[in-house]
């Protein structure tokens, strides 16, 4: 939308009508010409731009991507940790527990001997 340049009526008077009106003319080109030059400056501008945020939220997905990755592998190598520590407290728990049950079982078996002795005994 062109903005139409007025001149004042001494100008007109001075050079005439059509001269004015060629003026008038040519102010409203200029600035026809300048808005569609600067229109198509902000588009490539904007485009521009438009183009380095694409390539800056490539890199920052990227980049998160990579994190995440990272964070996954210490995650199961931690996971791996602790998975092998609780196997080990596990068989030694296991170890524990067999100790013990041996020996109960072996002092289970002494007491029912003596018993099955003691009875024998008193029987016969």
């Amino acid at each position: 939308m062109p903005v139409t340049a007025k001149l004042s009526r001494k100008f007109y008077e001075k050079l005439g009508d059509d001269v004015a009106n060629e003026l008038v003319e040519w102010f409203n080109s200029v600035d026809a010409t300048y808005r569609s030059d600067l229109k198509e400056l902000n588009e490539l501008n904007f485009a521009r731009f438009d183009a380095k945020v694409e390539q800056r939220w490539a890199q920052l997905d990227a980049k998160l991507e990579q994190r995440v990755a990272e964070l996954r592998a210490e995650m199961r190598a931690g996971f791996v940790a602790a998975d092998a520590k609780l196997e080990r407290r596990l068989a030694e728990l296991e170890t524990r527990l067999t100790r013990r049950m041996f020996g109960f079982w072996v002092a289970q078996a002494a007491t029912t001997a003596g018993l099955v002795f003691g009875v024998i005994k008193l029987v016969g």
